[in-house]
């Protein structure tokens, strides 16, 4: 399993404590704390007709605690999407049934199947998908 040697070459940087779980701001961003939370939200987001931007990340992971700022702000300017994070120690099992390789990794789902993803840090380029799958009804804000 990918993941678990993935896990396993960073378990050094691994932190445990609550406080340094990544901080999503004050952002909509839904934190799945079990796969029937998961489903849940998933099934939820199906209802309302959204779009799920699903971010499997990891309170070690620098990258991801990077991207965690701008995730949160997307998820406060695009509310008819539904975003939702997993981190990938918590939910060890759940994340490789998705073929986790890397952090942070993105999946978007519409209807509860997979319609796009990013793998990486990338700001324009999660930006970008994100204001495309919102519809463009709302241009992300420009930054330096």
């Amino acid at each position: 399993m990918v993941l678990k040697r993935l896990m396993r070459c960073c378990c050094i940087a691994k932190h445990t404590d609550d406080e340094d779980k990544i901080d999503f701001g004050g952002g909509n961003v839904h934190v799945i704390t079990s796969k029937e939370n998961w489903d849940q939200k998933v099934e939820e987001a199906n209802k309302d007709g959204k779009i799920v931007v699903a971010n499997f990340s990891a309170s070690w992971c620098g990258p991801c605690r990077v991207i965690s700022t701008v995730y949160a702000e997307m998820s406060q300017t695009y509310p008819q999407l539904m975003f939702l994070t997993v981190d990938v120690d918590d939910l060890m099992e759940f994340s490789s049934s998705w073929d986790i390789r890397a952090t942070p990794t993105f999946f978007f789902l519409k209807n509860g199947q997979q319609v796009d993803k990013l793998v990486g840090a990338n700001k324009p380029e999660l930006e970008k998908k994100v204001a495309a799958l919102a519809g463009g009804s709302v241009a992300p804000p420009d930054r330096p």
